[in-house]
């Protein structure tokens, strides 16, 4: 693997698909900054999901916003990391507009995969609840610049690797 990422690059999936643990491994080897989008929510929204309530469009545009301008704190670094959801097009879009030249590998899994990864982390404010709502709002990238579709069932070894190649041929 290369060893520093040129581009940008977003890591999403649903709650459990693994983006958080990818993008952080990846950022390591790359000597990359890491950007744990879950720690940019506003107080309100992380509150909306620890009783259970699905975000809704409005509640992610000033986290959007948030993750872009933490993408830019990092300019001039080997390119960062982000790990958030960024399931609707829409989203990527908006953070493909503030950040040029953004890769985009999302990760997908089944909903049996992701219920279950969600429900033995320890401290998240994410119910496994909230699921089933996260693959209602997704949408897969079809025809979308510089994206790639990861099987996140796969070992990270595995996907590291992938990912890895896909970058450096970017």
């Amino acid at each position: 693997m290369q060893s520093a990422n040129r581009y940008p690059l977003l890591v999403a999936g649903v709650s459990g698909s693994g983006k958080s643990t990818l993008a952080q491994r990846l950022a390591l080897r790359c000597a990359a900054p890491f950007i744990e989008g879950d720690r940019l929510h506003a107080p309100a929204s992380i509150a909306k999901m620890r009783a259970g309530i699905a975000l809704e469009d409005e509640d992610r545009a000033a986290w959007l916003d948030r993750l872009t301008a933490e993408m830019h704190a990092h300019d001039g670094s080997p390119g960062p990391v982000l790990a958030c959801s960024a399931l609707k097009r829409s989203y990527r879009e908006r953070l493909r507009a503030g950040v040029p030249g953004l890769r985009v590998a999302l990760l997908v899994v089944t909903p049996a995969l992701a219920e279950q990864r969600v429900g033995l982390r320890a401290g998240h404010y994410m119910p496994v609840a909230l699921v089933a709502s996260q693959f209602a709002t997704l949408e897969l990238p079809v025809n979308e610049p510089h994206t790639l579709l990861l099987d996140g069932s796969r070992p990270l070894a595995a996907l590291l690797s992938e990912l890895g190649q896909w970058l450096a041929a970017s």
